[in-house]
């Protein structure tokens, strides 16, 4: 790992101040550490509290930098590989392709970026070790080059349905459960852990919680990444949250202002439209942002969607000055970097051009632009903006000013760079896998047990069926569901096997219980709706699995038993496990209603 410097060395290196002293910065030497990674710290509830961020000296260090360097600060870019300075050749070639550059570190010293992105699909996360070595040589990059300011290095580490970095990383039960469980210590304690794995792999700014209210059945995009479908529940966890990833160093982002709760289109590929008033956008979706502002949530990310009730324009919230500024900064106070959703998505992309997209970010009051398709052409159309005074360096100065407190306050200037012994003696340690389990215990929600068929009699050894739609596998499983369930049950005594859809019927029959999987029911008929018809006309008892929406029984036959478990990673197969054998009783109670079926808050026990 590169050597470090101490805060006063880096931000006298960032200031100018001296010559000597941006000397110190390139090469000062001294044994790599953290003051937020510690396994024993990580369990700590409390966690440090951010520096108090030394703003004469950080608006010395933005009196110094060029226009181009400023501009800089502002965007967080993707780069392809594994390695800042030695990507494979094919992520090498995708980084010319994009940028013009070889490497990420090249990337980093020809646009002055404040920070860096990490992807799965970018090559960026393999394993913990060779993510903070990726952090450390990006990190030394910006600290050698240019201004000297170290990079916010950042992810979308929700857990649940989206994570960027699986095992042998600790992955908690998404949001869905966790509103499930209905703990705002389950969520801290989550959050807390993870961000100190996180913080041990160099990235000090999560793309999480999400704070949208899920009113939507049919959301696309949303769903279960959402804590629920109550604002004051919703609120109450997110809050909990941003104190736990804070806690541990790094940056909560609450996610998608003004809420993305209640569409019927997902951004990534189209642009949404919300239609609350905005009556019910203040009893709705603000709770949420606002307890995350009260809570002293570091950033917020906009969302790429219309709003009408709360800006007439036709312009998505990304860009809408009404709302980031108007509702955001000076409704809820909030004080703090907005980060605009990746600008790459469809949704802030079809009213304007890409050249266009940033600029008008910025004048909406947004501070960090997030994964521009086309790099080069938006830091050069920001410029350009400057030139013609469409806008003004003054307004550019105050958003570089916010996103190098966001840095001081996360200990950057005192530590940049992450630490190999720290990520073995942190990431994916026993405790933290200790500490999921147990969170996830509290999450599976038992829906209906009409033939009392749970809990199974593990101690007769009952053949069991697993089958059913097997999604990807999340990145904190060893398997695919119905292998992983049939597993676990297997460890508890059952004699499980696994078996594809295509096999299930004819192999139903002798069995005490077919366990049928489910992922994401459409309305109407479809592959899961007749797997789960032709399982219970064999007339031997069928135990639903609702893997990630709870909506899915819904859409479906009524079954002997049903169960919500809200993702498919190996802790929620454990836990769903131990409840259908009746090791562990359902916890779980519905965060979000089930139309036609449960009401908010249903959940019952064993033998019911």
């Amino acid at each position: 790992m590169p050597n470090h410097a101490s805060r006063r060395t880096l931000l006298a290196a960032a200031a100018a101040v001296a010559a000597t002293a941006a000397g110190a910065a390139a090469s000062a030497s001294g044994p790599a550490r953290t003051t937020t990674t510690t396994a024993d710290d990580a369990l700590n509830p409390d966690g440090p509290a951010g520096r108090r961020p030394d703003r004469a000296l950080l608006r010395r260090a933005v009196d110094r930098m060029s226009l181009a360097e400023k501009i800089g600060q502002l965007f967080v870019s993707r780069a392809y590989g594994h390695s800042a300075t030695d990507p494979d050749p094919a992520d090498a070639e995708q980084n010319r392709a994009a940028f013009g550059v070889r490497t990420a570190a090249e990337l980093v010293s020809r646009y002055h970026l404040g920070g860096i992105v990490y992807f799965a699909w970018a090559h960026n996360t393999r394993t913990p070790q060779q993510i903070a070595a990726l952090s450390a040589g990006i990190q030394q990059s910006a600290l050698t080059t240019g201004a000297r300011i170290p990079l916010l290095l950042s992810t979308d580490q929700e857990h649940g349905a989206v994570a960027r970095i699986g095992r042998p990383a600790t992955l908690f039960p998404g949001a869905m459960a966790l509103g499930a469980s209905g703990s705002a210590a389950d969520a801290r304690r989550a959050a807390r852990i993870a961000g100190a794995e996180l913080a041990a792999m160099g990235i000090r700014q999560d793309y999480a919680p999400v704070a949208d209210v899920n009113v939507n059945p049919a959301n696309p995009v949303i769903g279960v990444r959402s804590f629920g479908s109550d604002p004051h529940a919703v609120a109450e966890l997110v809050a909990a949250q941003v104190r736990g990833y804070q806690g541990a160093g790094v940056a909560a982002t609450a996610k998608h202002f003004p809420g993305h709760g209640d569409t019927e289109t997902d951004s990534h590929v189209g642009l949404p439209v919300m239609r609350h008033t905005r009556a019910a956008w203040e009893e709705l979706d603000e709770p949420p942002f606002r307890a995350a502002v009260e809570a002293g949530v570091d950033a917020i990310m906009t969302a790429h969607i219309v709003f009408p009730a709360l800006d007439p324009s036709g312009d998505p919230a990304t860009l809408s000055r009404p709302i980031v500024t108007g509702i955001l900064r000076e409704r809820l106070g909030f004080q703090g970097v907005v980060v605009t959703d990746a600008l790459d998505m469809a949704g802030v992309r079809q009213k304007y051009g890409d050249d266009r997209v940033p600029v008008l970010a910025l004048l909406a009051g947004c501070d960090q632009l997030l994964n521009p398709p086309d790099l080069p052409l938006a830091h050069r159309s920001v410029l350009e903006a400057v030139a013609s005074g469409e806008l003004t360096e003054a307004r550019v100065e105050e958003s570089v000013l916010r996103i190098l407190e966001l840095k001081s306050r996360r200990g950057l200037f005192d530590e940049a760079y992450p630490s190999a012994a720290t990520v073995d003696a942190v990431v994916g340690v026993r405790e933290h896998l200790d500490a999921a389990d147990r969170i996830a215990a509290a999450t599976t929600t038992l829906l209906a047990n009409p033939g009392k068929v749970v809990p199974l009699d593990a101690k007769a050894a009952p053949r069991l069926l697993v089958t059913g739609t097997d999604p990807a596998s999340p990145s904190a499983s060893t398997g695919p569901p119905t292998v992983v369930l049939a597993r676990e049950l297997a460890a508890l005594g059952c004699r499980a096997t696994a078996v594809a859809p295509a096999r299930a019927v004819a192999a139903a029959p002798g069995h005490a219980a077919v366990l049928v999987c489910t992922y994401n029911v459409p309305d109407g008929d479809g592959p899961q709706r007749t797997l789960v018809t032709e399982l219970l006309a064999t007339g031997v008892p069928v135990v639903l699995v609702a893997l990630r929406n709870p909506y899915d029984p819904a859409r479906l036959p009524a079954c002997a038993a049903e169960l919500a478990t809200y993702s498919w990673g190996d802790a929620e197969m454990r836990a769903a496990a131990r409840v259908l054998t009746g090791a562990a009783r359902p916890a779980g109670r519905l965060p979000v209603p089930v139309p036609g079926r449960y009401p908010l808050g249903h959940g019952l026990p064993l033998g019911t």
